[in-house]
């Protein structure tokens, strides 16, 4: 290929490209450590393979395809990722004069639909969590606002138990959420979840530190596994099967719930803090899954 710059080769450029790439994603995207570090692992072995980068041409990058035919669908689609975001940034930044991202490995993918807990499961759970919680006791209050917070705002496990205590609405029924990449949305707060946000406020105290569910020692916050073990200790105790309770299934059933009472894709991406639609999308098929079980269960030509 033609250089697009003057400097292009010199040794180690493609290398140095790959730097400035990463600083980019931090700066302008927020991208977070950890993808950060799978952005450089998976540029690198795109480099052990075709070499520089930044002078490889189409030919050399269309046999990615055979040195990564035995990767996982999952593993092959995110190293592409990587390589087309990093081929844009070159053309941006006029590293490269075209753009070969079309000659990328293009692997299927369907992403699963995520297992889900019925009606009758999540007000078993609830039921339990209250009658506890009318006990006061400070165990069983704290779980009470931490099942209303996953179910009720859908946050994810980290958002949750990382919440400051300055994020909780004096005034507003929203809390600010700092998501992924660090990036910070609003979210609605129900009443049921603010009358369990008081009660605990009430019972955790003053102290505590700065965080709204701390650690134990007060220097940190409750961990996510520590919150996992809750839920599946709930849920055994509700007579529902552990094994279908995570925090990530409780925001599953907060977005397919909020789905089906007819929310807007739009909202329920901005609710989630998704930075891509298609992700949110994922929902649709879940509700056109239970759809289809419904016709196949209640229709008359659907019983063969």
């Amino acid at each position: 290929m033609t250089p697009a710059s003057g400097d292009l080769n010199e040794p180690g450029q493609g290398d140095r490209a790959i730097g400035r790439f990463l600083e980019m994603m931090a700066a302008e995207r927020g991208a977070a450590g950890n993808t950060l570090a799978a952005y450089a692992r998976d540029l690198a072995a795109a480099r052990e393979v075709v070499g520089d980068l930044v002078d490889a041409d189409r030919n050399a990058l269309g046999s990615l395809a055979n040195a990564w035919a035995d990767l996982a669908p999952s593993s092959l689609a995110r190293r592409c990722s990587a390589l087309r975001q990093f081929f844009g940034f070159c053309l941006d930044e006029g590293l490269r004069a075209d753009d070969p991202s079309p000659v990328l490995p293009k692997p299927r993918t369907r992403r699963p639909l995520p297992r889900l807990l019925s009606s009758s499961e999540i007000e078993a759970m609830f039921a339990l969590a209250e009658q506890r919680a009318s006990s006061d006791r400070r165990e069983a209050v704290r779980l009470l606002s931490l099942l209303e917070l996953l179910y009720g705002s859908g946050l994810r496990a980290t958002e949750l138990v990382s919440l400051p205590l300055s994020a909780v609405p004096r005034d507003a029924p929203l809390l600010t959420v700092t998501g992924k990449g660090g990036q910070q949305r609003m979210v609605p707060v129900s009443g049921r979840a603010r009358q369990a946000l008081s009660r605990w406020l009430t019972v955790r105290g003053e102290g505590g530190g700065k965080f709204l569910f701390p650690s134990r020692g007060a220097t940190g916050h409750l961990t996510r596994v520590r919150l996992f073990q809750l839920l599946r200790g709930l849920a055994a105790d509700a007579g529902i099967a552990p094994e279908k309770v995570s925090p990530h299934i409780l925001r599953h059933a907060f977005a397919t719930h909020l789905l089906e009472g007819g929310a807007d894709l739009r909202i329920l991406q901005t609710l989630l803090g998704h930075a891509d639609i298609a992700t949110t999308q994922i929902y649709t098929h879940v509700e056109s899954a239970r759809l289809v079980a419904l016709v196949n269960e209640r229709h008359p030509l659907g019983r063969g």
